[in-house]
């Protein structure tokens, strides 16, 4: 090969080597992991359906310039334990938590990988994150206060059925961390408007039927369901239920209203999880989790 022949190839392997560079990296889309509650997309309904467009709103199309990993866990300890390792071991550039059951299992899975949280109710108390302004570590997101509500849902049945002495408080004890305080402040609340106020457990979906059945036995009037990922999924179910023993039911959002609840109160579910995609957004390009704070969503809606 004389010099001429030699400085051609050169050239020719240099542009090469350059063209496949630029593909590979133009390959390279960021990977978000989500890390559900329910067992399918279509049990998540509206939830799922809300992420997706908060990425489409950014310009983020799955498939094209993101990808997206789903993991449904159907509120198996488990499998929350082992999808969220699963995603953390996938090196996703960053797992979203969605629901109260999600969040403590994607905060135990890494310290590193970015975390983005979503309907988490007091993520402090859960000691997810050290403080809303400051979270510190790798996770934020978005959170609402459960235990606030309690209150005014126990004033709106009351308001609706003047006649009404006696609640049941639907709970899932597994959520250990948010129903101390809430357990505490319905009972307040209860006693200031004069209602007997008695808590039922459902650590299933199996054991939702059962716990209604207790709550017929015990002579409710109504139940306030609490906020929680389980009794979300279980919404028809529990409406069903309801229904059948002629029991009136406030639920915590136009969601969980829809099945066949008396009324709801509470935040806009929704909006919460497409904003996490915004939170996404922003770490993708270059914003650390400890320094973003984590949003309260104050504003509530009766339905």
């Amino acid at each position: 090969m004389n010099r001429r022949e030699l400085i051609a190839f050169l050239g020719s392997a240099t542009s090469f080597t350059a063209t496949a560079l630029a593909e590979q990296q133009a390959s390279k889309i960021p990977v978000v992991g989500v890390l559900w509650h329910a067992g399918s997309a279509e049990e998540e309904g509206p939830n799922f359906k809300a992420l997706i467009e908060g990425f489409n709103a950014l310009g983020y199309v799955d498939g094209q310039n993101i990808r997206l990993e789903h993991r449904f866990p159907n509120e198996v300890p488990d499998k929350f334990k082992s999808m969220a390792a699963e995603l953390v071991a996938e090196k996703v550039d960053v797992l979203v938590s969605v629901g109260v059951s999600a969040a403590p299992y994607a905060k135990n899975a890494t310290t590193t990988i970015p975390v983005v949280l979503t309907i988490a109710p007091d993520p402090v108390a859960a000691k997810l994150v050290d403080s809303l302004a400051r979270p510190g570590g790798n996770l934020t997101g978005l959170t609402v206060f459960a235990e606030d509500l309690a209150p005014k849902r126990l004033q709106l049945l009351k308001d609706a059925i003047p006649s009404l002495s006696r609640v049941a408080l639907l709970l899932n004890p597994n959520t250990a961390y948010l129903l101390g305080s809430y357990v505490k402040t319905s009972q307040l609340a209860a006693d200031e408007l004069g209602l007997a106020l008695e808590t039922f457990e459902a650590r299933s979906a199996d054991e939702l039927e059962p716990a209604f059945n207790k709550i017929s036995l015990a002579r409710m009037q109504a139940v306030s369901v609490t906020t929680d990922s389980l009794l979300f999924q279980g919404r028809f179910v529990i409406a069903k239920l309801a229904l059948e023993r002629r029991l009136a039911t406030i639920v915590w959002s136009r969601e969980t209203l829809e099945p066949g609840a008396l009324m709801s109160y509470g935040p806009d579910v929704l909006t919460l999880v497409r904003r996490a995609a915004i939170y996404v957004d922003k770490i993708l390009k270059g914003a650390k989790p400890a320094e973003l704070p984590v949003k309260e969503t104050t504003r509530c809606s009766s339905y």
